[in-house]
């Protein structure tokens, strides 16, 4: 798993991204850049280029499944790993995700093990 890539988690709450960050730099991520919504992590991928996203599901402006399919429907960022988080009982939005292209779920709430376990599936 390489943990030089930069990770862009993108959530609208402001703690669950330091828990997100927390549970990467425990992994050996250190280049992580964030964005309170799907719209400013649009932003961000046009700064800066990046090998994961970690999005959460719910979130004004652009939500999470908005994010997902713009960029899949980008030429230049429809390759990059994408992890939707999503809250317990919204199975539907799993499937939806996975329709629109992402490469892995986490299900709210998550344990650092669960969290490590997603990520080493999704980066090797």
């Amino acid at each position: 798993m390489d943990v030089g890539i930069k990770v862009l988690v993108v959530d609208d709450f402001s703690t669950m991204r330091k828990i997100i960050k927390n549970n990467l730099k425990g992994m050996g991520f250190n280049n992580i850049v964030e964005a309170e919504n799907g719209q400013k992590a649009l932003e961000e991928l046009k700064k800066e280029s990046v090998g994961l996203i970690i999005s959460d599901w719910n979130m004004p402006v652009m939500n999470g499944i908005e994010l997902l399919k713009a960029v899949r429907g980008d030429v230049e960022f429809k390759s990059i790993p994408f992890i939707m988080i999503t809250a317990e009982g919204q199975k539907d939005n799993v499937m939806a995700a996975a329709k629109a292209g992402v490469t892995n779920s986490v299900v709210k709430p998550f344990t650092p093990d669960t969290f490590s376990e997603k990520l080493q599936k999704v980066l090797g």
